[in-house]
């Protein structure tokens, strides 16, 4: 199983991590104030957790979630992200990350920011349009009739099946979005995104699109 890294440990990233772990992963945490501030995190989490460095978590990580408020994601360590996968669970959010003219404008969207910043990284944008909560409390086994969907978006189609792959197992089905750029219309899907099966979802994306 691959191993996951973890770069932000707050609800988005310690919900990902539990279900992560039920799947078979090992993980690795970490924030932006050390290892040393998750002794707690790593109890709850049990034998298949341990902390680490952002740049440590990177390394280690098969594939890696960047889960943290948007405003810091130029403190991301870019070199351990070289070739690697990324998650991009990331929102933009004004009131706690400061206006950003050119997402505000629409010229851009969060995720292509964080792509520049990551140039050498495939990044598959997920997990930003539930709640944390929700990552365990709606997961299902694969094959459940109308399990909740995920919309995922990203370039790199070889990552986007290695990410469908992951939130498959930890129980999720997927709708693919398109690219970083189409991914825009997920960001994010009303507040959270509806609970919808891949069906429903699709068909909803689809109506959004054409508004």
């Amino acid at each position: 199983m691959a191993v996951i890294g973890f770069i932000g440990s707050g609800n988005i990233g310690q919900a990902l991590a539990r279900q992560a772990i039920v799947s078979g992963h090992d993980v690795v945490m970490s924030n932006s104030r050390g290892p040393h501030t998750l002794p707690r995190l790593i109890d709850a989490l049990g034998p298949r957790a341990r902390a680490a460095t952002p740049e440590q978590a990177g390394v280690a990580g098969d594939l890696v979630v960047v889960a943290i408020p948007f405003r810091n994601v130029r403190q991301i360590p870019v070199q351990p992200l070289t070739g690697k996968i990324v998650i991009d669970a990331n929102n933009y959010y004004a009131p706690r990350d400061g206006h950003i003219a050119a997402i505000d404008n629409g010229d851009t969207a969060a995720s292509e920011i964080l792509a520049a910043h990551l140039s050498d990284a495939r990044i598959v944008k997920a997990f930003n349009a539930i709640m944390a909560a929700q990552i365990i409390e709606h997961a299902r086994p694969p094959g459940t009739p109308h399990r909740r969907a995920i919309p995922i978006a990203g370039d790199d189609n070889q990552a986007k099946r290695a990410v469908t792959g992951f939130i498959d197992r930890i129980g999720f089905d997927t709708v693919d979005a398109g690219s970083l750029v189409s991914g825009r219309s997920i960001d994010p899907m009303d507040a959270w995104g509806p609970v919808l099966d891949a069906d429903a979802l699709r068909a909803a994306m689809a109506a959004r699109t054409q508004h």
